[in-house]
């Protein structure tokens, strides 16, 4: 990528009690939840969130992830979410790093991947859309 810092968001998020399962600790499945949020906010920092997804005529379906747990969160735990583009040839690739807001340990990471499908036709782009390389800045 160009310049890593520019394609990269961070955001934060306190979790709940609700985030937590009966031993206390942050659910597994929520960190695919605080993939989102970051997701999300990197997208719209590009003015390509979900309403302008669909109103290119794509959709971004993800179709692997992969999520590292180093260490357990808790329940009114501040974390901090990073949400980078790494790859954005015939799909795109997010990679995302959570770290605990105090002490800036390292809690988990992992990336998505997305593929551009045509919301007419429901099939497959196998080049990344001329639209999000161009509200992307590629």
């Amino acid at each position: 990528m160009k310049n890593d810092l520019k394609y990269s968001v961070t955001i934060e998020y306190t979790t709940s009690f609700h985030d937590t399962d009966a031993m206390g600790v942050v659910w597994h499945g929520n960190y695919l939840k605080f993939f989102e949020k970051a997701r999300e906010a990197l997208f719209q920092k590009f003015n390509y969130g979900y309403q302008e997804m669909i109103d290119s005529g794509y959709l971004w379906p993800i179709v692997d992830t992969r999520i590292k747990y180093i260490l357990p969160s808790i329940a009114e735990q501040t974390l901090k979410i990073v949400a980078t583009l790494v790859e954005y040839e015939h799909r795109i690739k997010i990679n995302y790093l959570i770290l605990d807001a105090k002490t800036e340990k390292k809690m988990t990471s992992g990336y998505t991947i997305q593929v551009a499908v045509s919301a007419s036709t429901q099939e497959m782009s196998f080049i990344t859309p001329q639209i999000f390389l161009n509200q992307f800045g590629l």
